[in-house]
């Protein structure tokens, strides 16, 4: 693991190895770069350089406390970490939240750098329900009502969230044991951090989205609880050009987890082109 220092703090990195085209994977809510666990060691046995990092605040990375989270500063860590390894002819991954990295990366950075772009159960291009986004999927109020009851009793609240997270109508789809690795992971998360990064959830990412370009693959389960496919996965398939569509079924939020063998054989395919 290494450093990349960042305004005052550190972001934690790790390059996995490997010699081909790399691959950047951005980790969802509330989790860190150790999720994709399941996915990184397929990527190296097809041959690509992987490299995942836990976004601030997360994992062992340094936090901003609970003031100044946004997309634009989260993206600027991302883009500070292809700019510190050099890397080009890169497919950036988002999980989840982490798609809002990916697209706004797009939007501010261009893709001079990027191959081509995947989204895995991810927010864009906008999740807010309200009067100018009726098909969006969280209100704000729900959002802060989420806020404020992670504060109140972290615990809990991290458990119901994660068995949402792995669950389609209410029927947990993977292992016990896999389900508190998550928790354990979600353990690490600074308080102020994860709650300060719950309404960025609802931002905007339409104008990123129409810049996209490179050749885009979307993964998304049809059961998902926590990002419905219809809010989601769906529009972004339908505005960005060209993109491609795997809807899993029976498929909850964390995918990657509980569908591991389907995902990571629709990613290796989809990068060997």
């Amino acid at each position: 693991m290494s450093t990349l220092p960042r305004d005052g703090i550190e972001i934690f990195y790790t390059d996995h190895g490997g010699s081909g085209r790399p691959v950047v994977l951005v980790h969802g809510w509330p989790l860190s770069g150790e999720s994709w666990a399941g996915t990184v060691p397929a990527l190296l046995e097809a041959g690509h350089r992987v490299i995942t990092y836990d976004r601030r605040g997360f994992g062992s990375s340094g936090s901003s406390g609970a003031e100044g989270y946004d997309y634009d500063l989260l993206t600027a860590d991302l883009a500070a970490l292809l700019d510190e390894l050099d890397l080009s002819d890169v497919t950036l991954i988002g999980f989840s939240m982490g798609g809002g990295e990916v697209v706004r990366y797009v939007g501010n950075h261009g893709e001079s750098r990027l191959r081509s772009l995947v989204l895995i159960g991810a927010i864009p291009p906008w999740l807010l329900l309200s009067d100018d986004n009726p098909d969006g999927g969280l209100d704000m109020a729900t959002a802060r009502g989420m806020q404020e009851a992670l504060r109140a009793d972290r615990k809990s609240f991290l458990d119901d969230f994660l068995t949402t997270f792995f669950s389609v109508d209410g029927d947990l789809l993977v292992a016990e044991e896999q389900r508190q690795q998550a928790l354990a992971l979600a353990a690490q998360a600074d308080l102020d951090a994860a709650a300060a990064c719950i309404p960025l959830w609802t931002s905007r990412f339409s104008d990123d989205v129409a810049r996209i370009h490179v050749p885009t693959l979307v993964i998304h389960g049809d059961g998902d609880a926590i990002v419905p496919f219809e809010v989601s996965g769906k529009r972004v398939h339908e505005q960005v050009e060209g993109s491609e569509l795997l809807l899993i079924e029976g498929g909850p939020h964390g995918v990657t987890v509980s569908h591991a063998d389907a995902v990571n054989a629709a990613l290796v395919e989809f990068l060997a082109r």
